[in-house]
């Protein structure tokens, strides 16, 4: 008999007898992962890939392996928003982290654009301790729903406020920040900041006990989250903007953490402060710049950015089989791109060494005379077009698309297809790992298909946490301290 939830069973989420309640797999910790903009195809593209690379490299007599993801299949997941069939971030996080359906570009607030607690606040609320882990500016639309509340996700400066518990009226509620981000918590005396105001939150967390770390040497000392210097609470923020595509970092890992490495250094230093607790943690993860590469329609990018979210599946699988009072679940907040892998044989991707982000970046600040040259013996190699034609090359020079026209003939050669620079109303795939029982009760409970709002629902009576309880303090003096739109700062459409 399956397990259920009595707070959901009005929303359908477990349609069972209450008599089998004892079965509901309780847990000190959960692990909660966003590939953020992975569909089905891009699980598929970096399994094939994986697997030619391991097996002859021969697409006439392919030998398929599985990914880390690929052996936690339990279900999928309904995505869309209050106002619309394709959601964006900001509406899927506040579903997947308040139990909310809302508009597209709310961050955790309702439709009234009234604040709704999320499953990080009442899980801290009860005593356990928090994190976001991210690649992504930590103030970005999905960490942003955990921890914020504003009624636009645009209002980047009022977001990290919140998250850092400067101007939330819970004060701090995360006890571990990773990401990017850095310049939003920086006065505008800084000459590196985007803020519009004299707050320094950096400052600020500083009086809040908070170690801050802004580069990658800070980070080490942290030593994999073991060392005094990773004792609770921390934030580490590694880039002004969003942290760089797994492609491009791999070749330079002294400028920043991977995804994996921020990971493992958090969920040691979570198991470290709660080690004596009855109360456990919960961790948000996310892979956040798959998305980013679908809107860029870089299927390169995209590819190592997916193959680094299946190193930290099974990295989190093998954690919880150490640690077997943890479950995990995992689902994107919506597929990007509208990939498709007609045509297609993914080797030509392994001649490509750097992202069309930063093909962009050497390009733009080349000041020598020689463009075409530059673009024929360093950008075109580089993103794994070596050896176009004459003609080739000068369309490309005439058409001033470098971005557009890279991408297109890359995708081209690997059989990659792209319907849109956008999200698409495909429902996603449904994660889950637990050891034992406690695994076994998850994928009962969650076999099948989801509306995205049932996924916190079911953490809440894991963790035995109330979501109505933060509501209600969000909400207890007010809500003039949501955050409304700042039209001053940037818009979060992606400029691919």
């Amino acid at each position: 008999m399956r397990s259920i939830l009595p707070q959901v069973i009005a929303g359908g989420l477990l349609a069972q007898s209450a008599a089998a309640f004892w079965l509901l797999p309780e847990a000190r910790n959960f692990i909660y992962i966003v590939p953020d903009g992975y569909g089905q195809a891009s699980q598929t593209m970096a399994r094939d890939y994986v697997s030619l690379l391991r097996n002859g490299e021969n697409p006439k007599a392919p030998v398929s392996i599985q990914l880390a993801a690929d052996t936690m299949v339990i279900g999928n997941v309904r995505t869309q928003a209050s106002d619309n069939l394709i959601t964006d971030s900001a509406a899927s996080a506040t579903a997947f982290g308040c139990g909310v359906k809302t508009y597209n570009n709310a961050i955790a607030v309702d439709d009234d654009g009234s604040p709704v607690g999320s499953i990080l606040e009442a899980a801290k609320l009860k005593g356990f301790k928090t994190g976001l882990v991210v690649t992504s500016t930590i103030n970005h639309a999905t960490p942003a729903c955990y921890a914020a509340h504003v009624k636009d996700r645009n209002s980047y400066a009022k977001i990290a406020e919140h998250e850092i518990g400067y101007s939330h009226p819970l004060g701090p509620v995360v006890d571990i920040l990773l990401g990017g981000g850095r310049c939003y918590f920086k006065p505008r005396s800084d000459p590196t900041s985007c803020r519009n105001d004299d707050v320094d939150l950096f400052g600020f967390a500083k009086t809040k006990g908070f170690r801050v770390m802004q580069d990658r040497a800070a980070f080490d000392e942290l030593n994999k989250g073991t060392s005094k210097a990773a004792d609770l609470p921390y934030i580490g923020l590694f880039n002004d903007d969003q942290m760089m595509y797994e492609i491009d970092r791999s070749r330079q890992p002294e400028q920043e953490p991977s995804l994996l490495e921020m990971v493992e250094t958090a969920l040691n230093s979570l198991d470290r402060a709660t080690k004596w607790s009855l109360k456990g943690y919960f961790l948000m993860i996310e892979a956040s710049r798959i998305d980013h590469a679908g809107h860029a329609n870089d299927p390169a990018a995209h590819l190592h950015d997916t193959i680094m979210y299946n190193d930290v599946m099974g990295f989190v699988r093998q954690w919880i089989d150490k640690h077997p009072d943890t479950l995990m679940m995992s689902a994107a907040d919506h597929e990007c791109g509208g990939l498709t892998l007609n045509g297609f044989n993914p080797l030509p991707l392994k001649d490509v060494s750097m992202s069309i982000e930063q093909i962009g970046r050497l390009w733009s600040s080349y000041n020598g005379t020689d463009r075409k040259g530059y673009l024929t013996e360093t950008i075109l190699p580089g993103y794994g077009l070596k050896g176009l034609s004459n003609a080739e090359v000068d369309s490309i020079l005439k058409n001033n698309n470098l971005g557009g026209d890279l991408t297109r003939l890359l995708s081209k050669k690997a059989g990659v297809n792209w319907s849109t620079g956008g999200h698409t109303a495909s429902d996603v795939t449904l994660y889950g790992y637990g050891n034992g029982w406690r695994g076994s009760n998850l994928k009962s409970d969650m076999a099948g298909n989801h509306d995205n709002t049932e996924l916190p629902k079911y953490i809440e009576g894991v963790l035995k946490v109330e979501l109505d309880d933060a509501t209600w303090e969000l909400r207890r003096k007010g809500v003039d301290w949501v955050g409304k739109r700042d039209v001053t700062g940037p818009d979060h459409i992606h400029s691919h």
